[in-house]
């Protein structure tokens, strides 16, 4: 009897197909698809692998757990950190047209939609997914636009600014309800903006 070599874990046998140039990227492209149209608890490693046409061991090697997969498909395509110069420019005023207008572009570009749509689906029934919604709305942007600008209580306004544009984003992109659905986004951004404006900006909010 011959002995075996112990294949290393987490590095399963591949051929080249499946290690290729742009392999991982094929995966978190595939992950996100799964994701966004299935939610966190109907989605699988295997479901994912099978997809993308990979070992189920090699997303695993790439991407670590379940949890870790999913923060990688769903980690949308800007760093909200690198946006705040641009959304506080000019200071206080107009700051809640900006960020209205800034939160509709997001989820009217399909490449972002796609997380984003995965993570709103998904936060309500796991933690995994609220964990990334609260850090990419709440702690990576609207509270550190509430500290900018010197309020009292930037959590809370910042909670209540993510109230707004999350709920019109669960009823504009994921349930469809009309005639939010339908509305052009200008009309959007006129109507929410003076209420984030009060919100992160007015001393009596």
């Amino acid at each position: 009897m011959t002995d075996t070599v112990p294949r290393r874990r987490g590095r399963p046998a591949r051929d080249a197909s499946e290690t290729g140039p742009g392999t991982r990227e094929k995966i978190l492209a595939v992950a996100r698809t799964e994701f966004a149209e299935s939610g966190y608890d109907k989605t699988s490693v295997r479901g994912i692998a099978k997809a993308a046409g990979v070992d189920p061991a090699l997303v695993h090697h790439y991407f670590g757990t379940k949890d870790e997969v999913f923060a990688a498909a769903v980690e949308v395509s800007f760093e909200p950190a690198l946006l705040l110069p641009q959304l506080l420019a000019g200071g206080a005023e107009g700051l809640g047209e900006r960020l209205a207008r800034f939160f509709l572009g997001v989820w009217e570009n399909p490449v972002s939609r796609a997380p984003l749509l995965a993570i709103v689906r998904s936060a309500l029934t796991h933690e995994a997914a609220a964990k990334i919604l609260r850090t990419f709305v709440l702690q990576r942007l609207l509270e550190r636009i509430a500290e900018e600008l010197d309020v009292p209580d930037p959590t809370f306004r910042a909670e209540l600014a993510a109230s707004q544009m999350v709920g019109i984003m669960v009823l504009r992109y994921v349930i469809q309800a009309e005639p939010l659905a339908s509305v052009p986004t200008e009309e959007i951004v006129a109507m929410v903006a003076p209420t984030l404006q009060r919100y992160l900006t007015d001393a009596e909010a």
